[in-house]
């Protein structure tokens, strides 16, 4: 995975500070998968207000250029440089599609029409669900608007 240097600044500065997404997504008012996308590259900061809060919370002092790359649109999707992807957890995912695209595809069509759910107008939660001691589990919320297909 090659990393911008900006993203290599925030990282070092979160590892640092020892703070997680979750610490720095509540200074910033932000979900923490948001803040993590933030700092991979594949989010943007809203405007100068917002950067300069990130700026206060990691103690860097951002360049003129800094801000920039923060406030504009990267190339998302190129953090995974292969397809299926070799980490163990994001080949997990790969898996879940694999197995049980389809089914959600069909399941989605029937509820809703003919259509997708979008990639853009889209939360993620992750929490941690330690009911079952012995086994941790993973809950993934995924929300996406949903936009059927145009009829012309």
């Amino acid at each position: 995975m090659e990393l911008s240097d900006i993203s290599k600044q925030l990282l070092n500065a979160k590892r640092e500070k020892n703070i997680t997404f979750t610490d720095i997504a509540r200074q910033l008012g932000r979900d923490e998968v948001w803040v993590a996308a933030l700092f991979y590259g594949q989010a943007t900061c809203s405007d100068d207000e917002e950067c300069r809060k990130l700026s206060h919370i990691l103690s860097i002092n951002f360049s003129a250029e800094q801000i920039h790359q923060l406030k504009h649109s990267s190339y998302k999707g190129l953090l995974i440089p292969s397809f299926p992807p070799t980490d163990p957890l994001l080949y997990r995912f790969h898996e879940i599609l694999l197995q049980f695209g389809v089914p959600m595809k069909e399941i989605i069509h029937e509820k809703f029409g003919d259509g997708i759910m979008s990639a853009v107008d889209f939360t993620v939660k992750i929490d941690k669900d330690e009911t079952v001691k012995e086994a941790p589990r993973v809950n993934i919320n995924m929300s996406g608007k949903f936009l059927p297909y145009k009829r012309w």
